[in-house]
């Protein structure tokens, strides 16, 4: 009888509390990456399976859909599903996604997409969505994870820099004085990156309690302007994540990022009121081999495909951020005291 009251008890709990549980797995690996075309092999999910990793995050462009036609992108996931190497990587690794414009519908786009309710059905089928799942029900696709016990809780955030985001500036070819991109920064202070219900949401993930947050945005966040997307295209949303991260007090944040199709790690330390590390990790199987200026980058721009490792070491109290490349070769590593990140 105790047994039977106990079931229906927590079935009333998990029915009507409107908050994640958080997962008792300790988290100790993090592998992540972006920009895989569906249409060319993907060998590189061998090397990523070999690091044994806890969870596996998709940063975007995880597939290359551009397209108003559902039929079309689902045949697209459909390739991307039956990849050996990814479907072995789904059985051994939990795998959790955000996505940026290619699988959003279209290069470059944002909120001006006519089709974002059909692809966020679709993106949302494909990576086991719960059908109750809250993701369903409001605009966008921004969610948040929590792992681990007290003392080694692990919050993920992941960011939808899509659905609300307002139309890019065209520049001049090449951005003057900068990288290679076509864009300008909206320098009056215009235009938005999440729009009001994704910042007031956001605002909420950061009061919760959590030893390490790690932010998965789309575009990266710390990279000086190349004339590409990156949150330099919105400087004053950029500006407004730092002031909320130190208002709130939100320690432990780290931001992962993709869509550049190179890979870089890099920190701000200004404006949040301790260094912002990034990891960049943009080319599952794309490459770019064009230099891009960025004053904030520790070490090398990593060309050719790779992917990206965050490693916390929790009896030191340490973060270990890594490239590899898909011979599982190390490419560029730099390590930091959680105490450093408050």
């Amino acid at each position: 009888m105790f047994a039977k009251h106990l079931i229906v008890g927590l079935a009333i709990v998990f029915t009507f509390c409107p908050l994640k549980l958080v997962e008792a797995k300790d988290i100790d690996v993090i592998a992540f990456g972006s920009c895989a075309t569906q249409d060319e092999p993907q060998p590189i999910w061998a090397s990523i399976r070999a690091e044994d990793p806890d969870l596996f995050i998709f940063l975007g462009d995880n597939i290359y859909g551009d397209t108003v036609d559902m039929d079309v992108l689902q045949k697209k996931y459909d390739k991307l599903g039956a990849m050996q190497g990814f479907k072995r990587l789904r059985r051994q690794t939990k795998v959790i996604a955000t996505w940026d414009d290619h699988d959003f519908g279209k290069d470059d786009s944002g909120r001006e997409y006519p089709k974002k309710e059909e692809t966020k059905a679709v993106f949302l089928d494909f990576f086991d969505e719960p059908k109750k799942s809250e993701r369903r029900d409001r605009p966008g696709i921004y969610t948040s994870y929590m792992f681990g016990k007290e003392g080694r809780r692990v919050q993920v955030i992941l960011l939808d820099l899509r659905w609300f985001r307002s139309p890019i500036l065209k520049g001049d070819w090449p951005a003057k004085g900068t990288g290679s991109g076509p864009y300008k920064p909206h320098e009056d202070g215009t235009g938005e990156m999440m729009g009001e219900t994704q910042w007031a949401w956001l605002e909420g993930e950061l009061k919760k309690p959590a030893d390490l947050r790690i932010i998965g945005s789309s575009v990266q966040f710390n990279a000086d302007f190349h004339g590409w997307e990156a949150w330099e295209n919105f400087p004053h949303e950029r500006k407004r994540m730092m002031n909320l991260i130190d208002s709130t007090e939100a320690n432990g944040v780290m931001f992962i990022s993709g869509d550049m199709h190179y890979g870089e790690i890099s920190v701000d330390r200004s404006g949040a009121g301790y260094p912002l590390y990034e990891v960049t990790a943009s080319g599952l199987n794309r490459a770019w081999l064009r230099p891009e200026p960025n004053r904030r980058r520790l070490g090398e721009q990593i060309y050719y495909h790779h992917y990206g490792l965050i490693r916390v070491d929790w009896k030191l109290g340490y973060v270990w951020m890594e490239i590899r490349d898909a011979g599982n070769s190390l490419r560029a590593r730099h390590g930091v005291p959680l105490g450093d990140l408050e």
